[in-house]
């Protein structure tokens, strides 16, 4: 099993980084958001990963921490939650909130997360009570770290912002919505990290 990647990142499109091992092998890796922003083009990078196979593909999903791939693996135990939902789980709010939601019984924060719904949310807290107890998470930090990458044009950087939300589940109007109400600001988003931070923000307080 490939437990850990370290390389240099070539190429960003958000969820999924390609890095580039001293070997010369390049691995496409799929992050979630907040690990994804903070991934630089260029930088050495080292990234904790879980390979899941299907009948129809091969995967790599990474994490910048390895609690939170623990947490992420603890996530896809669950009947019903495949790896897309863990990912889009741990896009829309850290393995510290996720597991502080669960120990305050927040029915209303995992419904926030797309694809879960009333029950699926009641039936998670349920089951990730004894899951999640026994891992460590960095509870200093809410907020993911994020450094700037490579400038692109706007136009390119909010569909590139858009389609990896549509990728973890969220709906094409949801994500509109976030990113017009992040650039509302009046900020200005030289790159794809910036705005993917400001938008998931957004995203948690709708």
């Amino acid at each position: 099993m490939i437990g850990l990647i370290t390389g240099q990142v070539l190429h960003l499109m958000a969820p999924v980084a390609c890095v580039m091992t001293g070997s010369g092998v390049g691995y496409d890796i799929e992050l979630p958001l907040p690990s994804f922003c903070q991934l630089q083009v260029g930088q050495e990078a080292s990234i904790w990963t879980h390979f899941h196979v299907r009948e129809d593909a091969q995967l790599l999903f990474g994490f910048i921490d390895r609690k939170e791939r623990d947490v992420f693996r603890q996530l896809i135990k669950i009947n019903g939650v495949g790896a897309k939902m863990a990912l889009a789980m741990l896009s829309a709010m850290s393995a510290a909130e996720l597991k502080m939601h669960v120990e305050q019984d927040s029915e209303a924060a995992l419904t926030r997360i797309p694809g879960i719904g009333k029950k699926t949310a009641q039936r998670l807290l349920i089951e990730l009570k004894d899951k999640l107890k026994n891992i460590e998470v960095d509870n200093s930090t809410l907020e993911f770290a994020m450094q700037p990458t490579e400038v692109s044009h706007e136009g390119s950087i909010i569909a590139e912002v858009e389609g990896a939300l549509i990728s973890l589940g969220y709906k094409e109007r949801e994500a509109q919505q976030a990113i017009k109400a992040a650039k509302s600001s009046g900020a200005t988003f030289a790159d794809t990290q910036s705005l993917l931070k400001a938008t998931l923000q957004q995203l948690s307080s709708f």
